[in-house]
């Protein structure tokens, strides 16, 4: 048995920050999107559970027995041993949820070969705050840490993307322990794009004082004239959403030219 899947990178096309938990963790309004590209998983069944991280950024994971793929397929159990090739090509640390949608995707092969347990949604919080949303990957409001589902009117699918990280691992941490505690009011209501272009990235400035470059990234995309850019997460990438594929590939052609030192990739709005 062969199984494979895509782990969708997650995007934040708006990011309200409410308060600060007594438990250290934030309250947040989120607006899920994923991006039909991101790191490739391939499992097939073997003699027992092992994971292999190939592709370009392997080397940030340092120890591929312990990484979140591998408690995934702890998490859930299964009659056959699984030997999963995990291809890296998301940045790590850099505000698209890689590790989460690397979960997200072995729960997904795990549905399709053995069926998911009831409380799959409990096991995959878990592993993170953003697992169970990375497991559906579709858009979606998240509340409380991210874990609290909301539909929303997804009118924004297919849009083009454009994601660009400058190479600068930003962890986590840091970026919330530097926002400012200030509630800046709740997330727009109405349809994706409206909440999209009328929302906001709370920790987009508590980035940039971490990690200036970001601010160049976010200048370079806003000159390709895109429908909308912003920060993804705590950074450091960002995006640009286009209504046209063409408009898009050109932009990633110019800054590619540019800044042939930045990561990139492309894809659409599922």
């Amino acid at each position: 048995m062969t199984l494979r899947e895509t782990a969708y990178a997650k995007i934040n096309l708006a990011l309200h920050v409410r308060r600060r938990r007594e438990d250290g963790y934030h309250e947040l309004e989120t607006l899920f999107a994923f991006v039909d590209a991101g790191d490739r998983l391939v499992a097939e069944t073997c003699d027992a559970d092992r994971v292999t991280v190939t592709g370009e950024f392997a080397g940030a994971l340092t120890d591929p027995f312990d990484n979140i793929v591998a408690r995934a397929l702890s998490a859930l159990q299964h009659p056959d041993g699984l030997c999963v090739t995990l291809e890296k090509n998301l940045p790590v640390a850099a505000g698209l949820g890689g590790g989460s949608a690397d979960a997200g995707a072995v729960f997904r092969m795990m549905r399709e070969a053995y069926g998911l347990p009831d409380n799959w949604r409990e096991r995959s919080a878990k592993l993170g705050a953003d697992v169970p949303a990375c497991v559906d990957s579709t858009m979606h409001i998240g509340r409380g840490v991210g874990e609290e589902r909301v539909e929303v009117e997804n009118d924004m699918a297919g849009m083009a993307v454009l994601l660009v990280n400058p190479r600068v691992p930003l962890a986590t941490g840091p970026v919330f322990k530097a926002w400012d505690g200030k509630d800046r009011g709740a997330l727009p209501e109405g349809s994706a794009r409206q909440i999209a272009r009328e929302g906001r990235n709370d920790l987009r400035l508590p980035a940039i004082s971490l990690c200036p470059i970001i601010a160049d990234v976010l200048d370079a995309l806003d000159q390709t004239d895109p429908w909308m850019s912003e920060m993804s997460g705590s950074g450091a990438t960002c995006f640009a959403l286009y209504e046209d594929i063409g408009q898009r590939d050109r932009a990633a052609e110019t800054i590619a030219r540019l800044e042939p030192e930045w990561w990139q990739m492309v894809g659409q709005l599922r």
